[in-house]
């Protein structure tokens, strides 16, 4: 009896195995990001997971592989945005503790299921793989994951592409980002994993290089000489581009001021919140135009007020004493509703041009099926207004040319980037509120950032409300940074540039090259095949 219940047990043991085996790879790369930042993991992370999906010698059915990628994806999704949990509690908001650990575990359980369909998505196709051969299971596991990461990332709802796993730690590779964007990254990612998980799945090439060679080559095959080979070529490509020199002409030199307000989101709402905004921020102003910098930059909701008060405040007051431009962080009005706004305040303290929020937070932001979500999930905006997202192909002119302008979650979405470049924005203003998150959220935010500024080749200038705000060259290099949780203000020398990347002139040209040339070689096998039978 007490052997049939071991061996049960020990089945049970195995029929798991290949799940918690994914899991924990899974898991691994969610680790690759922010707090740990263990991105060499990124090259090793997803080989388990490809070996479990194509291997013929599995036990497992197709379904079974499938909730292997689901697991996975849910273990990468759920470590990489554990910061979302940042958000509870939410009593500032008049929400009781128990439903907003509901939000907040819905929130969370949401985006994490939502990675692994992703995954599960991509491992239903590569399932029907394992008669194919090795290099074109390498060339359509790699267009298909850029493929689907295109089509989630052009939804309202996406953070965590693979890519920036190397951001900000391997700028050598970010890099490749000038050439078609970050699924440049993403592709040489999953190609190494599926490299490295092919010589796993085909030991015999390593049995035929050891037949000829001597005794040290005999664990050596193929795809992991191909695997080194592809590492080092990318890298000398991304060590090309990181090695340009960045011209820094005076006339194109502006300096610029950030204010980090420091006033936490909770006060925001109250009298006392705004009083603290007022003097923060106009002190800051004063400070920095005293410092002779030609423009100051607030963070997101700076002010949490409409346009229409705006020029009211103590800190127009100061634009038109100091005469120095401002970049002001408010709210707009449209109709019944209201955008998040970047307004630019000239030197005798007018509007000139305003930035509208375009890409908002989904269940924080807006209520995705608002008539079905409405009365379970609140929102989380200081204001009772409707909020409404800005136009998609905006451009924000300053009295030092166009911009290229970003205001929080939009630092995600590199076209949003990309197209103000091309329509002429010479240097990034990014405006942030992430003061109701934990640090490591911040500094991911951030890590998005110097992706941005590599890909469209232009410095940036960020100012949060809490952290992290700084700067960044083109390179992707942090010129200065800023603390957690301080009021700060500093300011740096950023150049206005207009020149333009592949990526910026291009687009995403790699990802349907990748889907065309896997499916045209799977296409032309397959009719080989059938010729075959039919002679």
């Amino acid at each position: 009896m007490q052997k049939k219940q071991s061996k049960k047990q020990g089945e049970r043991l195995t029929a798991s195995l290949p799940y918690l085996i994914a899991l924990a790879s899974g898991i691994l790369m969610g680790l690759t990001v922010a707090p740990v930042g263990a991105w060499l993991l990124a090259w090793i992370a997803l080989a388990p997971l490809w070996v479990l999906v194509v291997s013929s010698s599995s036990i497992q059915n197709p379904k079974s592989k499938i909730q292997n990628a689901f697991a996975w994806g849910i273990g990468y999704h759920g470590v990489a945005l554990s910061w979302i949990t940042g958000i509870h509690p939410m009593t500032w908001l008049g929400v009781p503790w128990l439903p907003s650990l509901a939000i907040t575990l819905f929130c969370w359980g949401f985006i994490s299921v939502l990675g692994g369909v992703f995954v599960a998505i991509w491992a239903a196709v590569m399932v029907r793989l394992n008669g194919q051969k090795p290099w074109l299971r390498v060339l359509i596991g790699t267009a298909l994951w850029c493929g689907l990461e295109s089509l989630w990332s052009a939804g309202p709802l996406w953070w965590s592409s693979l890519a920036y796993t190397q951001s900000p730690h391997n700028l050598v590779i970010v890099h490749l980002g000038q050439l078609s964007g970050p699924n440049t990254v993403t592709a040489a990612i999953v190609a190494v994993n599926g490299l490295i998980a092919e010589g796993w799945m085909n030991p015999r090439d390593a049995e035929r290089i050891s037949s000829v060679s001597s005794a040290p080559l005999r664990f050596v095959n193929k795809y992991w000489v191909i695997t080194t080979g592809l590492l080092i070529t990318l890298h000398l490509i991304g060590f090309i581009l990181y090695s340009r020199p960045i011209a820094q002409p005076p006339e194109a030199a502006l300096k610029v001021g950030i204010v980090q307000g420091n006033i936490p989101n909770r006060l925001l709402r109250s009298s006392e919140g705004f009083r603290r905004a007022q003097e923060n921020y106009t002190n800051g102003y004063l400070t920095l135009a005293d410092q002779g910098v030609d423009a100051v930059l607030t963070p997101e909701g700076a002010l949490p007020i409409f346009q229409r008060n705006l020029l009211g405040t103590a800190l127009v007051a100061a634009v038109k004493e100091k005469g120095v431009v401002a970049w002001i962080g408010a709210f707009g009005e449209r109709g019944d509703s209201y955008t998040i706004s970047l307004f630019t305040f000239n030197s005798k303290g007018e509007i000139v041009s305003r930035y509208d929020k375009s890409k908002l937070v989904p269940l924080g932001e807006y209520i995705p099926f608002e008539g079905i979500l409405g009365g379970i999930v609140q929102r989380l905006s200081p204001l009772e207004a409707h909020q409404v997202p800005g136009s998609a192909n905006q451009i924000f002119d300053t009295p030092f040319g166009r911009a290229i302008a970003s205001i929080c979650y939009e630092s995600a979405f590199p076209e949003q980037f990309r197209r103000q470049a091309a329509a002429g924005g010479q240097f990034i203003l990014s405006s942030s509120n992430d003061a109701h998150y934990t640090a490591s959220m911040p500094f991911q935010h951030h890590a998005q950032d110097i992706m941005r500024a590599i890909e469209t080749d232009r410095w940036s200038a960020r100012a949060t409300n809490t952290g992290y705000s700084g700067f960044i060259d083109p390179h992707g290099r942090t010129l200065w940074i800023s603390g957690y949780n301080t009021y700060e203000t500093h300011a740096e020398t950023i150049y206005r540039r207009q020149t333009q990347t592949l990526y910026v002139r291009w687009g995403d040209w790699l990802t349907p090259l990748l889907l065309i040339s896997s499916g045209g070689a799977w296409l032309l096998i397959q009719l080989g095949h059938t010729k075959k039978i039919s002679d």
